[in-house]
Formats: structure tokens, C-alpha cells, sequence
């Protein structure tokens, strides 16, 4: 794995020691937008080897901590890290597929958006998650719709992994999955 420089330096401003598997932890999450633990495990594995699961893990948190990768906790989904940091950007996700797109500050400086109430906080960041459909999966719901013989009501709705039927005609109200703790 070729050493890139500026990596190696903004590890070394924060305090922690360049390793392999840290610069190609930082690689995978520069090169995958976005990207699962999981996914950020078989990038580095291709690149150094072997590397435990914790081991990514750790490096990640390390990471986090140093505020040099930014954690993303949809509901319902794993964990997501991405390099673009400190600028308190937004995410839109699709509900079907779960593609996610990063979205500038909606109006304004940070926070850009501002508490009625902040009850004395001093507030420097606001996470706003926009939830909808893509065109592709607006594309697949309309084909599917207009599929003779198909109930509207027996195809997924909201989160991809859960599947609501219903016997009357009002529309299911999405439910969010509580974020599992453990995955840190």
C-alpha cells in the first residue's frame, strides 16, 4: 500500500500513530461515501490482509473520536462512516434501498437551524435525516402497482426489512427500528 502523505499527517496532528491498518481504514472510508464497518473490514483486508473485526472497529471509533471520520446512525440501519467532517452536513436516504446521499446545510451557519428553546445549550450542530424514495425505487413501486392482481397493501413499506400488510384501506405508519447500541 503506497503512504499517502496528507493522511499521514492529519493521523499524526490528532495524536495517533500511523499504522497500516489505519491508513487503509481511512482509505476505505474516503473511497466508499457512506460505507458499513463491515464493508470498511473487506476493503482493508484486500489491501494489508488480515485485520480483525475489533480491530476495524477500534480503528473507526479512534477515528470518530478524533473527529477525522464522522459516525451516521439511520434508524434501522448499521452504522455508516464517511470522511467529510466539520462541515454539518445532512443526508438524504431512500426508505427502499437505503442509498444515501449527503445533502449541504439546509439555510444559513451552523447549526442552521435554530432551537425555539435551547434551554441553555450552547448549540453547535443539527442532524436533520431526509427520508423519501429514489427515482429508481419510485420507479419499481409504480411498475409494481400497476401489475395486474398486485394488492398495494402487501408490498413493503418504509424500512426495507419490514413488511406491513394491512385489511383496510388507511396507509401503515412507518416505524423506526431503535438504533442497536452495541454497534460501536
Amino acid at each position: 500500500m503506497t503512504p499517502v502523505p496528507h493522511v499521514e499527517l492529519l493521523l499524526r496532528q490528532h495524536g495517533l500513530q500511523v499504522t497500516a491498518g489505519r491508513l487503509a481504514v481511512m482509505r476505505a472510508v474516503s473511497s466508499h461515501p457512506h460505507v458499513t464497518a463491515d464493508v470498511v473490514a473487506d476493503e482493508v483486508r484486500a489491501v494489508i490482509g488480515s485485520i480483525s473485526r475489533q480491530a476495524v472497529y477500534d480503528t473507526l471509533g479512534a477515528l470518530v473520536d478524533k473527529n477525522l471520520v464522522r459516525r451516521i446512525q439511520p434508524a434501522g440501519s448499521a452504522a455508516r462512516y464517511e470522511d467529510r467532517v466539520g462541515d454539518n452536513h445532512h443526508h438524504l436516504i431512500c426508505r427502499d434501498c437505503a442509498t444515501m446521499f449527503d445533502i449541504d446545510c439546509a439555510v444559513g451557519e451552523v447549526p442552521c437551524l435554530t432551537a425555539d428553546d435551547d434551554h441553555g445549550f450552547e448549540i453547535d450542530e443539527a442532524e436533520v435525516v431526509y427520508w423519501g424514495r429514489c427515482p429508481s425505487c419510485r420507479a419499481a413501486r409504480s411498475e409494481t402497482t400497476s401489475e395486474p392482481g398486485t394488492d398495494a397493501a402487501e408490498r413493503p413499506s418504509g424500512n426495507p426489512k419490514r413488511h406491513v400488510t394491512t385489511t383496510d384501506s388507511t396507509p401503515p405508519t412507518p416505524t423506526r427500528v431503535q438504533p442497536r447500541s452495541s454497534e460501536q
